[in-house]
């Protein structure tokens, strides 16, 4: 399986939100994050209140595409800073036996042609080309939930979960230890996938 544990090439970080909200700066307003924020700058902005306030006002600039100027300006969550390899250890931190179910998880997810890791400060997130099709997450001390975008019968192990209106993760599969990260669980992860594609 490779070292599941040597993410930086497989997971994707904040760093490609980061880039993404940057191009999507630079497709609604035919400037860069750079340019904006010498402007804010020159505007005398002081915070992010006042910053959204002007690019949303001024600018008709609204959305994730602010978010690129704030964070130029005002400096990055420190979160953000940490790579793949950092996030997934704090997530795990306090709860080395649950490691390595998701290390099965993010194993598979590397091997498997169209997932793409995006690593989050408290999940996993695993993405085909066209979405989000699976959330990996550590539920509790005991336990790891790998919730799904699946049109399933809950039933056995699948659970359904109540979710919101719009919410298309409602089933999920718990497990305890990683020798439950079986057949059946990474069959239901690769419908989920194929759903989605």
């Amino acid at each position: 399986m490779g070292n599941p544990t040597d993410l930086k090439n497989a997971a994707k970080t904040w760093q490609t939100m980061v880039e993404n909200n940057q191009s999507l700066l630079l497709r609604k307003s035919g400037h860069d994050v750079g340019w904006w924020a010498e402007r804010g700058r020159e505007a005398g902005l002081k915070n992010d209140g006042e910053l959204r306030d002007w690019m949303r006002d001024a600018h008709g600039i609204t959305g994730y595409a602010q978010y690129a100027v704030s964070w130029e300006m005002f400096g990055y969550p420190e979160f953000m800073l940490r790579d793949a390899d950092e996030l997934i250890d704090a997530q795990y931190a306090s709860h080395p036996a649950l490691r390595p179910i998701a290390d099965a998880f993010l194993a598979w997810a590397a091997e498997t042609a169209g997932v793409e890791i995006q690593m989050r400060k408290g999940y996993v997130s695993l993405h085909s080309p066209r979405r989000k099709f699976a959330q990996v997450t550590r539920a509790n001390t005991t336990a790891v939930d790998v919730a799904l975008r699946l049109d399933a019968p809950a039933g056995g192990r699948l659970e359904a979960v109540k979710v919101r209106a719009g919410d298309f993760f409602d089933r999920k599969v718990r497990m305890t230890s990683v020798e439950e990260v079986d057949d059946e669980v990474l069959g239901f992860l690769t419908g989920a996938l194929q759903q989605n594609s």
